[in-house]
């Protein structure tokens, strides 16, 4: 770069306030605009609104200052690889130089997709991603909602395609899908739907663009809005290579907006050939089921009420005779219990008899071992006073008793 020229002379003496005040023009005037790349770091943001940040490489760093109200259409985050435009300018009060930035955007598409990388990996881990999340989308919707740009060519895609297929009553939720107030009015138009349910699907539309254009589908309060909604919301930003992180929380990803509008309702043709199909099923199996009722019908014999009569006085008459065959088996086990029971004086009869004779034989049996048996042969027994028998002479005691078979004789000292 050119060196410029002094213009103060070396003798000339200034105030400090006058110094500050001449270097503060020189810079603005020498640079009204710049634009500069670099990495952020130390992002603050004051309770006015405004951003206070460093934007450095590896040999240098300068202040940066982002007024409110400055669209801003991603969020800053240290270490983040940016471009900025503004104009420098200096503080006084702290002598230092500073840039009051105008535009902000990321420096190319790899901190980008960095960025969304990351991003991506923080919602899934909240599970905002998972499969089990995803809701069917209805057969044939009555009212479809729309988030899109009205005077976008998406919305006017999906219109036509809608119109072409299977016209259904469209609402449109007018949102803007580019800049800094995009994401909140997408999140805004699936939150108005929800809340009213007035549809029977939700489509969150818009055409291509580049990168940055895109990043709006992205932003964490579309993707959480999508991921809550209550009525199936189909996504369908950009082009088939385009992925955005609404795409991952939607219940459907299409490819583009016309793409949505094909998944939301079938053509006329598909239902016609669905119905031509369901009939030819209908009509095969009532067809058939006819042919079985007929082979049924056919299979019955209709009787005459004499031919019916007939058949149930021969069912009484087989009753008739099995209950006389029953009846005279039943008489005939009584009367043998009566003869069975006549008999029964003459049976104790024969049993006393059998009794009284086994008694005699054991009162004969006792007799018999008696030992007053033994006494009336001749024989005695001596016992001494404590009715001891006495069996030895040796150990004869006085008094003692001799027991014969007629009596007992004492005998005394």
């Amino acid at each position: 770069m050119q060196k410029p020229e002094p213009f103060v002379k070396p003798d000339t003496v200034f105030s400090v306030t006058d110094a500050a005040a001449l270097l503060k023009g020189v810079v603005e005037t020498a640079f009204p605009c710049i634009k500069i790349r670099g990495e952020l770091s130390q992002i603050t943001r004051a309770s006015s609104g405004h951003m206070y940040m460093t934007i450095k490489d590896s040999g240098a760093a300068i202040s940066a200052i982002i007024w409110r109200g400055t669209p801003v259409n991603f969020k800053l985050e240290d270490g983040l690889e940016v471009i900025i435009s503004g104009r420098l300018t200096t503080y006084p009060a702290r002598s230092n130089y500073q840039i009051i930035v105008n535009e902000i955007e990321m420096a190319g598409v790899g901190a980008i997709l960095k960025m969304l990388e990351a991003r991506k990996q923080k919602l899934a881990a909240e599970g905002l991603f998972d499969a089990a999340r995803k809701k069917p989308l209805p057969r044939l919707p009555r009212r479809v909602g729309v988030v899109t740009s009205p005077t976008g060519a998406a919305f006017q895609d999906i219109q036509n395609r809608l119109r072409e297929r299977f016209p259904v009553h469209v609402i449109l939720y007018p949102a803007t899908v580019q800049g800094t107030t995009a994401a909140a009015e997408v999140a805004a138009g699936i939150e108005y739907f929800n809340r009213e349910k007035n549809v029977d699907v939700i489509i969150v539309a818009r055409g291509g663009g580049a990168l940055e254009d895109l990043l709006p589908f992205s932003e964490e309060i579309v993707v959480r809005a999508a991921a809550a909604s209550q009525i199936p919301l189909i996504s369908g930003v950009g082009h088939e290579p385009d992925w955005m992180l609404i795409d991952f929380a939607a219940d459907f990803r299409a490819p583009t907006p016309t793409g949505a509008a094909e998944t939301v309702v079938p053509t006329k043709l598909s239902l016609i050939q669905d119905l031509d199909n369901m009939w030819h099923r209908l009509s095969g199996n009532f067809t058939t089921r006819l042919a079985h009722a007929h082979s049924r019908m056919d299979a019955i014999v209709i009787k005459s009420p004499r031919q019916m009569l007939m058949e149930r006085a021969q069912r009484l008459d087989d009753i008739g005779h099995s209950m006389d065959i029953i009846i005279s088996a039943k008489m005939q086990q009584g009367h043998q219990k009566i003869q069975m029971a006549s008999t029964f004086p003459n049976i104790l009869t024969a049993r006393m008899a059998a009794l009284n004779q086994s008694v005699m034989h054991l009162g004969q049996m006792l007799n018999s071992l008696s030992y007053k048996n033994v006494l009336a042969r001749g024989y005695a027994i001596v016992r001494d006073a404590d009715e001891n028998i006495i069996s030895s002479s040796a150990t004869s005691t006085q008094p003692a008793t001799i027991e014969f078979a007629d009596g007992v004789l004492e005998i005394c000292k």
